[in-house]
């Protein structure tokens, strides 16, 4: 890149001399030039110059990363931007050149995350040509104003550092001479020169000989220009205060309301009402990229009830179904939007999926088509063919990371030494030409090649290769592909979830038999039979609450299958998806029983058979999504379910499309696993069950899911019918085992969609993510086709999958107290109870699960304390602390409640004593690292806890605990780093620092003492017979002393502390002593006011840093910096 002087145009400033560009040309401008080897001959300076015909936005992008040297692997970080930087094109974009038009795009990175810049040492996100190009761009957007940056004193001073570290890198190296004088103001924004300029001339003569005294001191260390730049980033990034986002001016549907979308690397996706500053400013963050499962744009409807607009609906939905629909003024900036979620996903989660085709990149398309990986690394490639069993024969496909028009395979042998892996590249021409290195014959395709040598085999070093069966992608593979962000909490090494688990390790809430009374039968299943049910619960304000159910009896003559019947309960307890069938629990008397929610219109397919007929297309779509929305769910967290057809789903809601209103479906539990199924029952459930699960039913995996959804769909429009299900179970097995396939529907898009999921090679079926979009493309170019809607209906159709409004899509801010239908107790306290409620606006069922926590009393004292709680919960945010979703008020402002996300697995003490035998030690670690984070947060907000125990945190899988009830928090004041509790009220004393048992100290320090009791509590798994009470209790000799305060801070004072849990980790007992020495060293643990009084700085200081120690804990000394080890 040319240097800068005072008089010099900035890069920022350039874009009128590239408007200017030739007619009937397409100018990419570049930032940043690779040397002079690899640059496209007969390209000007800064800018690659392309005449008549059509190229796509990504194929240009390949030609700037040729000629910049960018590799491969980086190649997904980077985009083609309007001249002005207003619009991004996605990578399909098709841009027209000829003689009537010319255009000018920029070819810059768009994708960026902390790593990119922070984890440079241990594990390089970006090679040095692309660290060249950020620092590049980065200059330009710094001096040019596209930064903005403020005039403050501090600001200044950082401009002129990095302005210093600019010119050290202009200057040319000793014995050569510069073509012009350089001056530092042409290393500063415009604003800044100004401002400079606008000083009189003994200041800026202060200011040029502070630059130049400073300028040759560092140049006397010879850094070298990389370092610079590095520095330069890191620098620059501190003065943005690390946020790097793009912002999008939106609206809600059917509205004027302006909306403002924030997409940022390092968090995701946020939204904000209102279009100024301060508004923008009370973001509400929607979802992180791995969170997405669907993205689509649609056509809005016209207002006026015109004819089409060019306004278009995006509906990003999460997994757990919540919605974010907003409405973009054009298809441009819609395409813009949805493009960036695109490549991000790809970045985080998956490498290999793309969620709509209107942005898909057309490379990625190709590498689906031909079953081929991205630029992975040869060890990742290796790997997978060793995963997949490295049996000779098997190969990868894969491009090159080294070049953008090679591809490269990797096959397994078997040689005289053992087995081994041979490579061979294959390469394309510009004409599409494809032929293998070292051999003359060209192919018009992959595919032919592939074949070819498949079926002539090859040789290579004497040995034999024979392409016999591909290692195809997998959704969400861990490759050198995808990005570890920084900004984004991973555990220490979670442990391994386990895939069966004895009767001690089940989880499951029980049920008194005596609750429960018994109604009519609804059938029987293969193992149960079926009733419905009221399930009888006493409430102290309210008294006895009735819920209808489903009550589930395993019969007594398959005893042998209770282990896996309980089992699926205990799976389905653990899981809260609003298209999951909800367990209440399991009644363990004379019977095994499993009580569930009562589903109104019980199973789809007699649903669909006695409605025959009636029953639209748009119906149908719209009940195949849900079903594949929740086995999403269930893909994401790697359970499968394995008993998938349209007699376990359940129809709660028919739905009425003249209202907008769409149908609602609930995926039942599997019951009995089809891994202790007799060979005949695996028949008899062909052609729901996987063809490798009747030829192996251990081999149960989330690829029969897949089979069981296509058999889903086909039975879904066939009005409920499977004829295959009748035919003789020798004829289903020769089905099976000739291959065949079911009738195709007379829908081509729905018959592949069908025989992509029935694919009998298990590893080709697609996931549920890809068969969403797959459903989504069938509803939005066939839908019109299959419907009676007219177009003024478009919206009510549109409403299945986004019908709520962007308001009641997200978290409401207040719950009616109509809607919130009580389920069951979950817990209660001196102070409060914490009840299971599900907020049913609609009253069918279909509202999801929430926690609600209310007041045992209302006085004004416990308001005005409960109030206080709701907003320090509500301005809480972070992975590790419960979440906030509003309040609920009856009978004014004394009925208030708190409503607060559902955890199914409850609170960590029960949670340990429930499950010791299974929690190993580096869970016990990973709880306590998650924690550390969390208490972190609070510190950082000023927020100190004051009840840090185990009855607290609140687990939500075995691999992620929340800390929760902030009824004791505190926010400290500006002016202190502690605070003095002048109330008095019951307080869990034994988990208490010194300072606050003797002076009603509170502080970070002193939930780090707190976080120090509890870390026993872990390693006791909370066993009541050695709590911290009763430790404290038996050291005091006594069963319950009357000044019990004063007692415990004698045992402290004499260095009493709680034993060493037994088999605790050597570096945790340390630990929780550290915690102890760095109060008493610094004098904060006083117990009068003379020695005691306000904790000093030093004890205060970052005390949860300690997580990093945690770390070091679980995985040695460098966890603390890269957690994800």
């Amino acid at each position: 890149m040319a240097p800068l002087g005072e008089e010099t145009p900035l890069i920022g400033g350039r874009s009128c001399s590239l408007s200017s560009a030739e007619s009937g040309t397409l100018q990419v401008f570049l930032y940043h030039r690779a040397p002079a080897p690899h640059r496209a001959p007969g390209s000007a300076a800064g800018t690659l110059s392309f005449t008549f015909g059509e190229y796509t936005a990504e194929e240009l992008c390949v030609r700037a990363a040729k000629a910049c040297g960018v590799l491969p692997v980086c190649h997904p970080l980077f985009a083609l931007a309007t001249e002005d930087l207003s619009c991004w094109f996605p990578p399909n974009h098709v841009f027209t050149v000829d003689e009537s038009c010319s255009q000018v795009v920029v070819y810059r990175i768009r994708c960026s995350s902390r790593p990119s810049l922070t984890s440079l040492g241990a594990s390089p996100v970006l090679d040095y040509p692309v660290i060249d190009y950020l620092f590049a761009q980065s200059r330009s957007d710094f001096i040019g104003g596209r930064m903005a940056v403020g005039l403050s004193l501090p600001t200044q001073e950082q401009c002129l550092s990095l302005a210093v570290l600019d010119m050290l890198r202009i200057v040319a190296p000793p014995g050569t001479r510069r073509s012009a004088p350089h001056s530092y103001k042409s290393c500063l924004p415009a604003p800044l020169r100004s401002q400079i300029q606008q000083h009189n001339f003994v200041t800026r003569k202060r200011l040029r000989r502070r630059f130049g005294k400073s300028l040759r001191r560092l140049g006397g260390c010879e850094p070298d220009a990389p370092h610079l730049k590095l520095k330069y980033l890191l620098d620059l990034e501190r003065l943005q205060r690390g946020r790097s986002e793009e912002i999008f001016h939106v609206r809600c549907p059917g509205s004027a309301a302006p909306v403002t979308i924030h997409v940022c690397g390092d968090s995701g996706v946020a939204w904000s009402c209102g279009g100024s500053e301060v508004l923008r400013r009370s973001r509400q963050h929607f979802c992180d990229f791995p969170d997405i499962a669907d993205i689509s744009i649609k056509q809005a409807a016209s207002r006026d009830g015109g004819g089409p607009v060019e306004n278009r609906l995006v509906t990003v939905t999460k997994v757990d179904n919540r919605v974010l629909e907003v409405e973009f003024a054009t298809l441009r900036e819609a395409r813009s939007f949805v493009a960036l979620l695109d490549g991000y996903y790809r970045l985080t989660a998956d490498a290999q999926h793309y969620f709509c085709r209107e942005v898909a990149p057309p490379r990625l398309l190709e590498d689906l088509e031909n079953q081929c990986h991205g630029p992975i690394s040869a060890e990742f490639a290796v790997n997978k063919l060793e995963a997949a069993g490295g049996a000779p024969g098997l190969f990868l496909l894969r491009r090159s990371p080294q070049d953008f028009d090679s591809y490269l395979l990797t096959v397994c042998v078997q040689t005289r030494s053992g087995r081994d892996y041979k490579r061979c590249r294959i390469r394309r021409d510009e004409d599409g030409h494809w032929w293998l290195s070292g051999v003359a014959r060209r192919f018009c395709s992959l595919r032919e090649l592939l074949g070819t040598y498949g079926h002539r085999g090859l040789q290579a070093e004497g040995a034999p290769m024979r392409l016999e069966v591909a290692c195809p992608p997998r959704a969400k593979e861990k490759s050198n592909l995808l990005i570890v962000r920084s900004g984004v909490p991973c555990p220490p090494g979670s442990p391994p979830v386990s895939r069966r688990h004895s009767l001690q390790q089940m989880m499951f809430h029980k049920i008194d038999p005596q609750s429960l009374t018994w109604g009519e039968s609804l059938g029987q299943g293969s193992f149960t039979q079926i009733y419905k049910g009221i399930k009888q619960d006493q409430d102290e304000e309210d008294g006895a609450r009735q819920t209808p159910v489903v009550l589930k009896v395993m019969d007594s003559s398959h005893r042998n299958c209770l282990e896996s019947f309980l089992e699926a309960a205990s799976t389905m307890s653990q899981l809260s998806h609003k298209h999951l069938v909800l367990l209440h629990g399991v009644s363990l008397g004379k019977d095994s029983v499993m009580v569930q929610e009562h589903v109104r219109h019980g199973p789809l397919d007699l649903y669909l058979q006695k409605n025959r007929g009636t029953v639209t297309t748009g119906w149908k779509l719209t009940v195949a999504k849900q079903l594949a929305y929740a086995l999403n769910c269930l893909e994401d967290k790697k359970i499968p379910h394995g008993n998938v057809s349209a007699k376990k789903v359940l129809l709660a809601r028919e739905g009425d499309t003249a209202r907008g209103s769409p149908p609602f479906i609930k995926l039942n539990d599997p019951g009995v696993s089809v891994t202790v199924l007799a060979r005949d029952m695996l028949v008899e459930r062909i052609p729901w069950v996987a063809p490798e699960c009747v030829s192996n039913p251990g081999s149960l995996a989330l690829p029969a899911d897949k089979w069981g959804f296509g058999a889903t769909l086909w039975e879904i429009f066939s009005g409920g019918n499977m004829p295959l299900s009748l035919l003789e179970p020798q004829r289903k097995l020769e089905f099976y085992q000739s291959q065949q396939q079911l009738p195709a529907p007379r829908w081509p898009e729905l018959a592949a969609l069908v025989s992509q999921c029935m694919e009998y090679e298990p590893q080709r079926r697609p996931c549920f993510r890809a068969l969403i979009r797959d459903l989504n493309s069938l509803i939005t170019s066939d839908y019109e086709l299959l419907s009676d809607l007219s177009p003024a209906d478009v919206t009510l159709r549109d409403g299945f999958w986004g019908h709520e409004s962007l308001a009641m899509s997200q978290d409401p801010e207040q719950f009616q107290e109509r809607h919130l239908k009580y389920i069951s107790l979950l817990g209660k306290g001196n102070f409060g109870s914490v009840e299971l409620c599900r907020y049913d606006p609609l009253g069918d069922s279909t509202g999801e699960l929430v926690a609600v926590k209310r007041l045992q009393q209302d006085s004004a004292k416990e308001i005005r304390d409960f109030e206080r709680e709701i907003q320090i919960l509500h301005s809480l945010q972070h992975d590790f602390i419960v979440r906030y979703r509003g309040v609920c008020y009856s009978r004014g402002m004394r009925g208030l409640r708190l409503v607060m996300e559902f955890l199914p697995n409850g609170c960590l003490r029960d949670f340990l004593q429930k499950n010791q035998p299974r929690l190993e030690h580096r869970t016990l670690l990973l709880y306590a690292w998650q924690i550390c984070k969390g208490m972190e947060y609070l510190g950082a907000r000023r927020c100190v806890h004051r009840d840090l125990a185990s009855r607290n945190i609140l687990v939500e899988s075995d691999s992620h605990v929340k800390i929760g009830d902030f009824g004791l928090a505190k926010l400290l004041p500006q002016d202190k780093d502690y605070y003095v509790v002048r109330e008095p009220g019951q307080s869990p004393v034994f988990w208490y620092a010194p300072e606050s048992l003797a002076d009603n100290i509170f502080s970070c320090a002193s939930d780090a003492w707190s976080f120090g009791v509890l870390l026993y509590e872990l390693f006791t798994y909370s066993s009541k017979s050695k709590s911290p009470s009763e430790e404290f209790l038996r050291m005091m000799g006594t069963a319950r002393p009357p000044q019990i305060i004063c007692h415990l801070l004698e045992l402290l004072k004499d260095n009493r502390r709680l034993p060493a849990p037994a088999g605790c980790p050597s570096e945790v007992t340390p630990l929780r002593r550290r915690r102890d020495s760095d109060r008493e060293g610094t004098g904060g643990g006083g117990g009068g006011k003379g020695g005691g009084g306000a904790p000093s700085p030093a004890c205060l200081h970052p005390v949860f840093p300690i997580h990093t120690t945690v770390g070091e804990a679980r995985g040695g000394p460098g966890a603390a910096q890269d957690p994800a080890r």
